[in-house]
Formats: structure tokens, sequence, C-alpha cells
């Protein structure tokens, strides 16, 4: 590495891997966030010091209750710029938050999809209809040994549930002349 380089931070450390992770830029947030919010707090209760000491001093001594005053304005100035810089660090924590999350869902949504590729490098689609077609065939053999299997049993004669017996043959061929019957 040239000596250029390591003066203005070409290379080596965490500026030249790409800068800090999303996870140490979150928390330097935050931890921003904690100091200006513990800041804030401070000039709030300057704030209502100088309040106090203004009406303390009241018309008694004008000058000293002006001092308060101005001073108290300025802490009021000074709290405003911490409540603008304290939206911006929160809307840049949860930009970054949300941006992180992103990423690591495209990672495990690139890792789910090279296992899926895994598991299908063994499959071939003409396999996979070959197979496909061996189930039905056999499906298909299973519906016809289940209907054989369910046929009753006899001596090529049907039964009725009602009656018993019914003859394969009409009646009238049977015994000709006989008139035909419904029960």
């Amino acid at each position: 590495m040239s000596v250029f380089g390591k003066l203005f931070g070409a290379g080596g450390g965490k500026a030249g891997k790409g800068g800090p992770t999303p996870q140490e830029a979150i928390q330097r947030l935050r931890d921003t966030e904690e100091m200006l919010s513990k800041k804030q707090e401070f000039l709030e209760k300057k704030i209502e010091q100088e309040l106090t000491a203004a009406k303390k001093h009241g018309t008694k001594n004008k000058r000293a209750a002006l001092q308060a005053l101005k001073r108290k304005k300025r802490y009021e100035k000074q709290l405003a710029q911490i409540d603008g810089t304290l939206s911006t660090i929160e809307f840049q924590r949860e930009a970054l938050e949300n941006a992180n999350t992103n990423t690591e869902v495209l990672k495990n949504m690139g890792y789910a999809a090279k296992a899926m590729k895994a598991a299908h490098d063994n499959m071939d689609i003409d396999k996979v209809d070959e197979l496909m077609q061996d189930i039905a065939d056999q499906q298909e053999l299973a519906e016809e040994i289940s209907t054989a299997i369910s046929k009753p049993v006899g001596f090529g004669e049907e039964f009725d549930e009602v009656s018993g017996f019914v003859p394969t043959t009409p009646a009238s061929q049977l015994v000709p002349g006989l008139p035909l019957m419904c029960i």
C-alpha cells in the first residue's frame, strides 16, 4: 500500500472494507439519540431555572430579569435545534434499519433460491413426467383391482336387494306368453 493510501484512508481498516456495518451505524445513531435526549432534558431544566430567575427578579431588578429571559430564549433556540436534529437522526436510523431488514430478507431469499436449485438439480422434467405417468398408471391399476374386488361373487347371477334373485334375461323370454309384470 502506498504512503498516500495510508494518509488519505484508501485501504486498511473498516473504511477500506466498505465502511461500518449497518448494526454499528444503528448503534451509533441510538447512542447519539440518547446523548441528545439527555441534553434536551438539561436544557429544559435550564429554561425552567431562567424563567424562575426572571420571575424572581421581576420589576425589582429589570436588568437581571432581562438577562435571564435572554438566556432562556437562547436555551429554547438550542432546544429547537436539538429537536430537529433528533428527528433527522430518528428518520435516518429507521431508514437504515429498514435497509438492513431488506438486505437480510434478500440474503435469505437468495439462500432459499440456492437450496431450491440444489433440490431440483437431480430432477429433470422428463423424469418428472415419467414418474407422474407411472403414478397415474398405478392409480388406474389400483382402481381396477378395487372395482374387481368389490363386485359381488356369484355364478353370473345378479341379486336385487328387494326381491333377492334377479335373472339376467327378461321374464318374457323365459316364459313365452307371460305378461310383463311390474313390482
